[in-house]
């Protein structure tokens, strides 16, 4: 099992560093750099294997427009540097994840507009994978986004890793769906995976992701990996919820909570696990019992 980190903007808030909305975690990247790498060195001391850049929120969506344009590529390497001097201090097996985010923000769906997110994706392409060991393409809502990761990102050397965001009232009928209100199994079908070596869900509740994983098992060809970054939320249903303030945080999910779940997802065949937004060193520290 690979243990991945844990949500670094909402650790950001824990610990102190610069953080509010809209910039989100960014504004730990613009004012004090030194929090971000704090932050990494957390996760890795408590067991990740992959630790993702603070990239999350450099997107004009937090950022604005006319900074995204001025400092948007700086941020983005920064961000790269940032981790890949913890992984190298580390003396540890780390590996660094490229954090490619939402371009229009989380769970957006309707705001996306393919042309333009290709053109900022390009920005990320260019300027965070000179940093990096892997692409990893966080809270994607659609299949549209899904399908833009991949042209963007499917030529590149490094794997390749989509995860996607779903529906936090669980399946519907017809089973498990992104925040889109597509269905999980139709995105899974439209993955070339030639070009993507893993597929992963975050940013969810980790009630709903059981089906999704017993899903994935049946739909993915053998070999690929499929993890899972599970949020310390309450259920989100909107994107206004989930970028507007601070959402609330579960009080019922400790860091055995939520090894429980992560122990069921091994079962089903989850071959990475981390967390999310909420998810602390705390939680990924007792992870590393999935390899006992």
């Amino acid at each position: 099992m690979k243990i991945l980190d844990g949500g670094i903007g909402r650790y950001l808030k824990e610990i102190g560093a610069p953080f509010q909305q809209p910039e989100w975690s960014a504004l730990a990247l613009m004012e004090d750099p030194s929090s971000v790498k704090v932050a990494h060195q957390a996760f890795v001391d408590a067991g990740s294997q992959v630790i993702t850049t603070n990239s999350y929120a450099v997107v004009p969506f937090h950022i604005g427009e006319d900074r995204f344009v001025e400092r948007g590529a700086e941020l983005i390497r920064l961000s790269g540097q940032l981790a890949q001097q913890v992984k190298q201090a580390s003396g540890e097996a780390v590996l660094v994840a490229a954090g490619i985010p939402p371009v229009f923000g989380s769970y957006n769906p309707d705001e996306f507009v393919h042309d333009d997110a290709v053109a900022m994706l390009e920005i990320f392409k260019q300027n965070l994978l000179p940093y990096t060991d892997i692409i990893l393409a966080e809270t994607q809502s659609s299949i549209a986004e899904v399908t833009a990761i991949q042209s963007v990102f499917g030529d590149c050397e490094q794997p390749l890793w989509i995860s996607m965001t779903l529906e936090d009232l669980g399946a519907s009928s017809k089973g498990s769906t992104l925040r889109s209100g597509e269905l999980l199994a139709e995105a899974l079908k439209t993955i070339d995976f030639q070009r993507v070596d893993a597929v992963l869900f975050n940013c969810s509740q980790p009630e709903v992701m059981a089906d999704a994983i017993t899903l994935a098992v049946e739909i993915l060809p053998s070999g690929k990996d499929i993890g899972v970054y599970a949020n310390g939320f309450r259920p989100i249903t909107n994107a206004i919820d989930a970028n507007d303030g601070y959402s609330a945080l579960r009080e019922d999910l400790t860091p055995k909570d939520y090894l429980a779940f992560a122990q069921h997802w091994q079962q089903l065949g989850a071959t990475m696990v981390g967390g999310c937004c909420g998810i602390g060193p705390d939680h990924i520290s007792l992870l590393k019992r999935l390899n006992d």
